[in-house]
């Protein structure tokens, strides 16, 4: 059985950091990543992580790079997205996601096989 769990939100001043964890558990997967969905918006793209056949490769939201970095530990299954510099409107639900297969397209919600339950981050003013 597949599982997402993720953990390190919270509550942080606008300029301050988070470091979310999610630990997979039942499968290895070739890309895992980060969603997020704020109050009546959509889920959109924060950060992934794939394994391809010729390296890593990582891809950030336009609104996050230079202050998000995201990381794998393939030993643990794991999956970091370090947040500096945080703003009012990072605020969000965020949800890990995970890919069986990495097939060349890591933004799209649709490539993800499997999500984790979400984990709160309120950044205040």
């Amino acid at each position: 059985q597949v599982q997402l769990v993720e953990s390190g939100g919270g509550l942080v001043q606008a300029g301050g950091s988070l470091r979310l964890s999610c630990a997979a558990s039942g499968r290895t997967f070739d890309a895992m990543g980060w969603f997020r969905q704020a109050p009546g918006k959509e889920r959109e793209f924060v950060s992934a992580s794939a394994t391809t056949t010729s390296g890593d490769t990582t891809a950030y939201a336009h609104s996050v790079k230079g202050r998000f970095t995201i990381s794998r530990d393939n030993a643990k299954n794991t999956v970091y997205l370090q947040m500096n510099s945080l703003e009012v409107e990072d605020t969000a639900v965020y949800y890990c996601a995970a890919a069986l297969r990495f097939l060349g397209i890591i933004a799209d919600a649709r490539a993800y096989d499997y999500w984790g339950q979400g984990t709160q981050v309120t950044v205040s003013s």
